[in-house]
């Protein structure tokens, strides 16, 4: 493979890595590597449509005031991903404004921002955010693309599986072979009359790791998009209800906490009462394929009346490590599973994948040549 050759593969995977990343992260709710902001109201830092390196807190550390957060608000825009400035730390949380805005969210009925809703810090080499102009107007463009696809093809085969991230996943792994089916047909036709005597074509290597890696994408997806941040809101009120979800001030109540597994493989889940006022017991539960499993969460009001939110943090792995291993991995850090499952699966597959086709190309040689399927047959009987 030439230098040009390695370079343009190298361009394509970089373009790749950050579509799968931002398109990955707005489906997950979690910011994956980038982000980027949709508003102006952290002008002149970055405009609309700009993309930033967001590193999860886990890396990040401890935040302090001048971070640029990204967090769980409660009533900004109707709530969702919010991405501000942290201005001031109080007891009762962190008080966060947009550089363009004259007001402190906290003005305009945002609860102070607690440690267990920021989900991300942006990148600030320096002192100052490392921005990536219009990323985000161009990825809106491609995630709006991908969707209208996806929805077009699930109701062209008439199945849901197209749509969300276990459809992408499908797309990606799709996309993968069209474009190895392409490139051996441009291959071919390429090198036909300027070089026959010298073999070409796709490596079987490449092949391989693009098949696992759709495999690992699908893992992925199916520990991760089931998971992640469950809210509650709760009302305290002066009076007892019914309903677990309005609670006389200065009491709790308990409800169930329901875990499903539609997926054919047996799941482990974690579950991390995030902030006061919220508790579930137990918090490790394993889930058979096709079934469901109950825990019990306990939902406390505090003595002043008004509505609350809790939180509830779900991680997900498919059962295939000894529950000793998941549970070592876990208390390290909640992705370490992920990358050790997603291990466990792509090495071996990718291993025998080499193994019974080899380490070579798949070649075209000559216009005189024999069709792929006997070239095929006649190397690997």
């Amino acid at each position: 493979m030439s230098l040009r050759r390695y370079l343009r593969l190298a361009v394509t995977l970089a373009v790749v890595l950050v579509a799968v990343s931002l398109v990955a992260g707005n489906l997950l709710g979690q910011p994956i590597l980038l982000s980027y902001v949709e508003t102006g109201s952290m002008e002149p830092t970055m405009n609309a449509g700009d993309g930033f390196v967001a590193v999860p807190t886990a890396l990040a550390g401890e935040v302090e005031t001048g971070d640029v957060v990204t967090f769980r608000a409660e009533e900004i825009q109707g709530g969702g991903l919010t991405t501000h400035r942290i201005v001031e730390e109080t007891e009762r949380g962190y008080i966060t404004r947009g550089d363009a805005n004259p007001f402190a969210d906290q003005d305009n009925e945002e609860p102070p921002v607690r440690s267990e809703q920021i989900v991300a810090v942006a990148w600030q080499p320096g002192g100052s955010v490392f921005t990536i102009p219009h990323l985000g107007t161009a990825i809106q463009t491609l995630q709006n693309t991908i969707q209208t696809l996806q929805v077009r093809l699930a109701g062209l085969f008439g199945t849901r599986s197209l749509l969300g991230l276990q459809g992408l996943t499908y797309l990606l792994l799709g996309a993968t072979v069209l474009l190895y089916l392409v490139d051996l047909y441009l291959d071919d036709g390429e090198h036909r009359e300027r070089d026959r005597g010298r073999d070409t074509g796709t490596s079987t290597r490449l092949l391989v790791a693009a098949m696992a890696l759709g495999l690992a994408l699908a893992a992925t997806a199916a520990m991760a998009a089931p998971a992640g941040t469950q809210e509650y809101t709760i009302v305290s009120a002066e009076f007892e209800s019914d309903s677990p979800f309005v609670i006389e001030q200065g009491t709790s109540m308990s409800t169930n906490y329901t875990v499903g597994n539609s997926g054919l493989l047996p799941i482990v889940t974690y579950l991390e009462p995030r902030g006061e006022g919220v508790d579930v017991q137990p918090r490790k539960l394993r889930i058979e394929s096709q079934s469901l499993a109950n825990t019990t969460m306990t939902l406390s009001a505090p003595p002043e009346t008004g509505t609350y939110r809790r939180y509830v943090v779900e991680h997900r792995y498919l059962a295939v490590l000894p529950p000793a291993m998941i549970r070592t991995l876990y208390g390290v850090h909640p992705w370490l599973p992920v990358v050790a499952i997603d291990a466990l699966i792509v090495v071996p597959f990718y291993l025998v994948g080499v193994g019974l086709l080899g380490t070579g190309r798949i070649r075209s040689r000559s216009r005189e040549a024999p069709s792929r399927l006997t070239r095929l047959y006649s190397r690997y009987r």
